[in-house]
């Protein structure tokens, strides 16, 4: 900045100087040429969707570069036509999983600009909305309350400014902001005219100007020495899991036939070949894409349900959602707060005290809220005579607001806030009469006052005021021994039909909570209109007194937590998780940021503000409990079509693995040639592909479902067993009855696996008969398709280049059989491990 000083030591003109800035902001020429030049410094993920990075990833598998190295030893031996064919295959795979990972990466881009941050920018002499990628150096930005900070900047005005800088400074109440020159030396969270990127306003207005973006803010300082990974979720520890025991019993038994086959001298390149092709063979090479595909076609499902995934992998933690945490205000309430009664302190319609509540709220600047907006709307009120001169904002702690009026005849203090905080203000009260009494008097009759109006559902707030004199400065130390004057009351009914739909989530096994700052009494009275029959409650000052243990204990049973403080919320949401749930939360304000970035799945809606939309993982479109309901469906389908691709190619891959090992030990020859595993593997392939369109019988969508590694392994072992049980059956089938020829060997046993795999997908695809539960037409389609495909291959002119043989009728004959006997015992297997897994076995 101007002589070498920073620029919070600068005054506002020299800044704007510095910068090349006016504060009628920049020109779209002017802002599109800064853009590039503050390309390098902007803090840009690396991101996988960018096709050449992604088309690299597909050969990262080490399995795939030892399979490479073979071929290439191939190539350098001569063996030229099998090298060719493996690699080949191994190209035609990585396109395949590149092609899907691609697609998926796209859709998800598109659905994420639907929920796209901006900011309020001036340009061209006009306000208008800027993404805030798209912010630059010299940028004059308004901010309000929910407002994100897209880089540092200088405060050129600022209005009861407050603003949440805990993810830099660690404070946890809001920090004042002014105008004001500091001196160079002062310390981050002293500088008071300065906002930085990655904080939030809470409360207040302010025009302030960007002076650094990206790599160059505060926080891009720490973003860039440290790449901070997203924890890593159920789903993906899940996935990794699984993945390692496939891989560590693969290779096991790869190596001890690589390791046999030598031993009985068979030709060691062969060989080597053979186990290399074998690992990939029995590896779910596919597997990735496979989940990308499938969680991006439910994301454009849940799209359609108008939910907005913004983290692919949040969609698993959706279906698996048993504890649902929501607010009640706009939630499950209609969120426009009418007016009531204004009351004095006898309970009778007061006309000064609607007036004072509508003075307050008439003059009120800072952080929007729906009981100002009501009194607003009330009626319309002649301000003639009455001036605004100075306002001490509402914060969460204080839970009051106070205006100075100067009025007629005094400067008059007009104070509103919650009944308790406005109390402990008070040093006397305004009877109807106008007599005034000690608030001792009346504090007992007020607070009775206020039960009975929060059991009738209504929210109320106190009125008070302070005669000021000819003072026109205050602060919050001058909130005190005022004068009572009555209540406002204002109602929030419960959305129609919400009691249904409250009834329809606890069917599908979600509870619901409701985590609100509202009164106890209101709080119940709305919870018993939704249908939560008998709530148990939990106050904010209850909480406070528990230790994290008890709160864990407790947390379980109660339906309502009401009166909770914002820093309370985190703390609810990390107890639920801690006893066992998968938590969703449903947050729109500032203060649910910590609380949606605790939650298993943080649930925003569009109208949020962007502070809450950024730390959500979905965006619902409707700020509507019925969109989550369909979003759960959506999020249960995908889990579940993602579910049965790793069950399809734990069965095929396990009882696959016992088969080669099995045959390659007695047979003396190998059972199929590399080239033939590996096509094996892409024909298996093809049809769980489409398995994401694949339809989901109703009943694994009524209940949360949950990564299960015992379920799968058992899963693995006994379909692994029953497949493996009919390879060895056609091993003896086309060696004892056929008298088979090595070619026509590999050419049954080939036939044999692509059909059979790809038959089996239709049996366990579904818990019921398979002929009950109609599978989608992609899958059904290519399912025929290859095995179509695989029944001519072996009379083509591809067949005999990849080793295959002609059958003669006899042997089809002898596979259709046992294909049928497969299906059905396979169907029997299943119908008894079902069984055994309900009966707790």
């Amino acid at each position: 900045m101007e002589n070498g000083r920073p620029f919070w030591a600068c005054s506002p003109d020299e800044v704007l100087r510095d910068l090349c800035a006016v504060p009628e902001g920049l020109s779209t020429g002017e802002a599109e040429q800064r853009q590039a030049a503050s390309a390098s410094v902007r803090l840009t993920p690396q991101r996988d969707s960018q096709p050449f990075r992604l088309l690299l990833a597909q050969f990262r598998s080490p399995i795939i570069l030892i399979l490479l190295f073979a071929s290439g030893v191939s190539f350098f031996l001569a063996e030229h036509s099998d090298a060719l064919i493996i690699l080949a295959i191994i190209l035609v795979s990585a396109l395949l999983s590149f092609w899907q990972e691609y697609s998926a990466a796209r859709a998800v881009a598109g659905l994420l600009a639907l929920v796209q941050i901006t900011a309020q920018t001036w340009r061209d002499g006009r306000l208008c909305e800027v993404p805030a990628d798209d912010i630059v150096p010299g940028d004059i930005v308004e901010l309000s309350a929910g407002s994100s900070l897209p880089g540092d900047a200088r405060l050129l005005d600022a209005k009861d400014l407050f603003v949440d800088e805990a993810t830099l400074t660690g404070e946890t109440y809001p920090a004042e902001k002014s105008t004001g020159t500091l001196t160079a030396a002062v310390p981050l969270q002293k500088r008071t005219n300065s906002l930085f990127l990655g904080t939030h306003v809470v409360s207040g207005q302010a025009r302030a100007v960007i002076v650094a973006v990206g790599k160059e803010t505060e926080f891009g300082r720490i973003a860039h020495r440290m790449q901070v990974r997203a924890p890593e979720t159920e789903f993906e520890r899940g996935v990794r899991r699984f993945g390692y025991l496939l891989l560590e019993v693969t290779l096991l038994l790869v190596f001890a036939i690589f390791a046999v086959n030598v031993y009985l001298e068979r030709p060691v390149l062969e060989s080597f070949l053979f186990s290399m092709a074998l690992a990939v063979g029995l590896t779910p090479q596919l597997l990735p894409a496979i989940i990308s595909v499938n969680l991006s076609h439910g994301a454009k499902r849940m799209a359609r349900q108008k939910v907005v995934v913004k983290r692919l992998t949040s969609i698993e933690n959706f279906g698996s959602m048993n504890v649902l945490c929501s607010d009640k205000t706009g939630t499950l309430t209609m969120g426009s707060m009418r007016l009531h009664a204004a009351l004095d302190l006898q309970g009778r319609p007061s006309e000064k005290v609607l007036f004072l509540a509508q003075l307050n709220a008439m003059f009120e600047s800072g952080f929007p809220n729906p009981l100002d907006d009501a009194l607003r709307r009330h009626r319309s009120v002649d301000l003639t005579g009455y001036r605004k001169l100075e306002e001490e904002p509402y914060d969460f702690v204080r839970k009051r607001l106070s205006i100075l009026v100067a009025t007629p005849q005094t400067h008059l203090l007009i104070t509103k806030g919650a009944v308790d905080s406005m109390l402990t203000a008070c040093l006397d009260a305004e009877q109807s009469d106008g007599t005034v009494v000690s608030i001792d008097e009346v504090r007992d009759s007020i607070r009775q006052q206020v039960r009975e109006l929060s059991a009738q559902g209504f929210r109320t707030l106190g009125l008070a005021c302070r005669d000021m004199g000819a003072a026109d400065r205050v602060s919050k130390e001058h909130e005190t021994a005022m004068t009572f004057l009555g209540l406002v009351a204002f109602a929030d009914p419960p959305k129609p039909g919400m009691a249904e739909t409250i009834a329809t989530l606890k069917g599908l096994g979600v509870s619901l909570k409701m985590v609100t700052g509202d009164q106890a009494l209101v709080a119940a009275y709305v919870g018993r209109a939704v249908g939560l029959e008998n709530p148990h409650l939990l106050t904010g000052t209850d909480l406070r007194g528990m230790s994290d243990d008890a709160l864990r204990a407790r947390a379980n049973s109660i339906d309502i937590f009401a009166e909770i403080e914002p820093n309370q919320k985190e703390r609810i949401i990390r107890a639920l998780r801690a006893s066992g749930h998968v938590v969703g939360y449903l947050g729109d304000g500032i203060n649910d940021a910590p609380a949606l970035h605790a939650a298993d799945v943080g649930i925003s809606v569009d109208g949020a503000v962007d502070v809450a939309k950024e730390a959500a993982d979905l965006v619902l479109l409707e700020h509507d409990l019925g969109v989550l309901v369909q979003g759960v469906r959506e999020g249960r389908m995908t889990f579940a079509n993602t579910l049965k691709y790793v069950f399809m190619a734990t069965s095929a891959n396990f009882g696959n693995m016992f088969s080669m090992a099995g045959a390659s030990l007695f047979l003396p020859f190998l059972p199929l040639l590399p080239k033939q595993i590996l096509l094996t593997n892409v024909l298996t392939d093809v049809p769980e592909m489409t398995i994401a369109t694949d339809r989901v019988d109703h009943e694994l969508i009524e209940r949360p479902r949950r990564w299960d590694i015992p379920f799968i392994r058992r899963f693995m072992l006994t379909f692994g067993l029953v497949s493996s049980l009919f390879d060895y059956l056609t091993f003896g089938v086309l060696l004892l009855l056929l008298h088979s020829t090595t070619g026509q060997f590999r050419t049954g046993w080939f036939v044999e696996s692509v059909l059979s795999a790809s038959l089996i997908v239709l049996v366990i695809r579904t818990r019921r008969p398979c002929y009950t539960s109609r599978p989608s037409s992609a899958l059904l389609i290519t399912t025929l398709l290859t095995g179509l495909g695989t029944m001519l291959l072996p009379v083509t002119p591809v067949g005999a280049f990849l080793g295959f043989e002609p059958l003669p009728p006899i042997f089809w004959a002898a596979m259709l059989g046992i294909l049928l006997a497969y299906v059905v015992v396979a169907e029997f297997a299943k119908q008894w491990f079902y069984r055994q897994v309900h009966n707790g076995s």
